[in-house]
């Protein structure tokens, strides 16, 4: 009972999370190298309507805009693309977000040179400059897939849902143990696979069958607690993470590593939840003890009707 009331506290949270998620969706900049001094630059801001962040790109002294390609809203986001040309190129300038000290929000930025070499990192409001470097290192380059890899699970509300359900699925440490491991060498697969290239699977129609996925596993808790599905259930949840990084993008001369820490990212924001979670259990164990019994199944219908409107809601995205 105590579980249940746990799980309660946690889908209100979640839901509070996700509307705070969809109000600080990092933005977006995107550097293509095109020539020795050129670059085609686009730039997604998080907007709500027809009103986007105050945050704007500022390259380094002695840049121009060749063409204005334009901007458009599409869906939540200001979207503009545009080409400059900046002197000697921009290997060794720092590019610079104007507005981000203000805001609540971060920045992805990813540029991409004519060798080949990519630049991912993150701005956020107390860190509002990038230093474009031609051939960053690997050690960069794990440390910012690793820390995206914990705030995508950490973020991903309906992954962390499926996981809660699976907590309160399975009875049993070593079956928990065993059901958290197949999740995870299922959705580890599938991850690599797609992010490869080796399989293509659409990225809307996945998003609604994860949510129908945890509509089933919902429905398990209520009638048989077994947790039987969770390799197959892990194998397309790992194309939803592939979905994500693919808006990262990978880069191309440590394609392996930022591959694997994005995946020990995922599971390391996964463990953090797991151990929360556990945590958070045993601390309202006796406060809550006089609970009444009526509420034995209401996190499994509230975990299913959320999970129900989310894959409702993607269908009608993808029609």
């Amino acid at each position: 009972m105590i579980v249940r009331l746990v799980v309660v506290l946690l889908l209100l949270a979640g839901i509070g999370l996700e509307a705070a998620a969809d109000e600080l969706r990092p933005g977006y900049l995107e550097i293509r190298q095109t020539g020795e001094e050129t670059f085609d630059v686009g730039w997604k801001v998080p907007a709500v309507g027809d009103r986007r962040l105050s945050l704007y790109v500022r390259f380094p002294a002695g840049a121009e805009i060749v063409e204005d390609r334009g901007g458009r809203f599409e869906g939540t986001a200001f979207v503009e693309r545009w080409q400059i040309r900046h002197p000697g190129g921009l290997a060794g300038q720092t590019i610079y977000i104007d507005g981000l000290n203000a805001m609540s929000t971060d920045v992805l930025v990813r540029a991409e040179f004519l060798d080949g070499s990519t630049l991912v990192d993150r701005l956020n409001p107390s860190r509002t400059g990038v230093l474009i470097e031609a051939s960053p290192d690997s050690l960069g380059v794990a440390v910012t897939y690793l820390v995206l890899g914990v705030e995508h699970i950490l973020l991903g509300i309906d992954h962390l849902l499926f996981v809660l359900a699976l907590l309160l699925l399975v009875r049993g440490m070593r079956r928990l143990i065993g059901t958290i491991t197949a999740f995870t060498v299922a959705h580890s697969i599938t991850l690599a696979a797609a992010t490869l290239g080796w399989v293509s699977v659409p990225i809307a129609p996945v998003e609604a069958v994860i949510a129908l996925s945890i509509v089933f596993v919902a429905a398990e808790i209520v009638h048989s607690r077994n947790g039987r599905d969770a390799f197959s259930f892990g194998l397309l949840h790992g194309f939803g993470f592939a979905g994500a990084l693919s808006e990262v993008g990978l880069p191309g001369n440590d394609i392996p590593v930022a591959l694997l820490f994005f995946n020990v990212g995922v599971e390391i924001g996964q463990l953090i939840f797991v151990v929360a979670f556990v945590t958070l259990v045993a601390l309202l164990r006796r406060p809550l003890a006089a609970a009444p019994r009526w509420l034995a199944l209401t996190p499994a219908y509230a975990i299913g009707a959320l999970a129900t409107f989310w894959m409702l809601q993607r269908v009608v995205l993808i029609g």
